[in-house]
């Protein structure tokens, strides 16, 4: 397999569906980190500029709701999550209004919960209007229902809500943007020789097993989250790119094709991991 050859083949991927966790988008004081979003949003315009579909899923609501009420852990209870989430997430779509519309560029705010994907009427809606937005030449920006959500129908992760939503609406691409470079055949923060994956033919129980313990103090999903996404993208034979968001190139790699660590191209872009579709027999 020739890793760089797979990395450029993402060049030609149309409609692209990009997740960027809380990590990413907030401050450790849950504050949002406004640079960061700066920094997506204008990588998000260039792709669109290039003639691509782009539907953003983001975290950071209750990320957003914690910093504005000055509450630094994460609360445990749903009620308090869904609260904050319903402060935090008129929040977050104003600062991504704002940083679009200097492009020119219309954002429309999705919110979805999992019956939206297993009722078959409302499936059909929610594709219909996210293809209708991308029509208009609008971005959708989605997030779970976090303040309509219970347990019984959270997603618990947009890890596993894009993924959904790349199937949904026929991407070519999902891009999973995190504080992480990639997955590493080892611990990367116990293991100074652990070794970025560049591409994962096949999940494996072995690349399962790699997966670590959960997500940040202000975001819900971790590695397994992540590897579960994979599993949901690829199966629909949608490949999925799990890169850290924190750089200001991290998605340069449509247009460079550089990616992997054994990527030629290394030095001109931030590292990732691809997980390769199923490909149909």
């Amino acid at each position: 397999m020739n890793i760089p050859d797979e990395w450029k083949k993402l060049q030609n991927a149309k409609r692209i569906v990009v997740k960027v966790g809380t990590s990413t988008l907030t401050h450790q004081t849950g504050n949002l980190n406004l640079l960061s979003i700066e920094q997506l949003t204008r990588q998000l315009v260039a792709l669109k500029n290039q003639g691509r579909e782009v539907l953003l899923v983001t975290s950071a609501a209750v990320g957003a709701g914690m910093g504005r009420l000055n509450i630094n852990e994460r609360p445990e209870k749903i009620t308090d999550k869904q609260a904050l989430a319903a402060i935090g997430q008129g929040i977050l779509m104003h600062i991504y209004e704002k940083f679009f519309s200097e492009y020119g560029v219309v954002v429309a705010q999705v919110l979805l919960t999992k019956d939206d994907f297993e009722d078959k009427q409302r499936n059909i809606n929610a594709r219909t209007t996210m293809c209708r937005i991308l029509e208009y030449g609008a971005v959708p920006i989605i997030n779970e229902n976090d303040t309509v959500a219970f347990d019984q129908i959270k997603f618990g992760d947009n890890d596993t809500l894009s993924a959904m939503v790349a199937g949904l609406v026929d991407a070519d691409l999902l891009v999973l943007l995190s504080d992480i470079d990639g997955l590493y055949n080892s611990d990367p923060n116990k293991d100074t020789g652990a070794e970025l994956i560049p591409v994962v033919e096949d999940i494996t129980p072995e690349i399962e097993a790699l997966a670590g313990g959960e997500g940040s103090m202000l975001g819900s999903g971790g590695m397994k989250t992540k590897i579960a996404a994979a599993k949901i993208a690829v199966s629909q034979g949608i490949p999925m790119v799990l890169k850290n968001g924190s750089h200001n190139d991290s998605l340069t790699f449509l247009t460079n094709g550089a990616g992997g660590k054994n990527d030629e191209k290394q030095d001109q872009c931030s590292p990732g991991t691809l997980f390769l579709p199923h490909r149909s027999t």
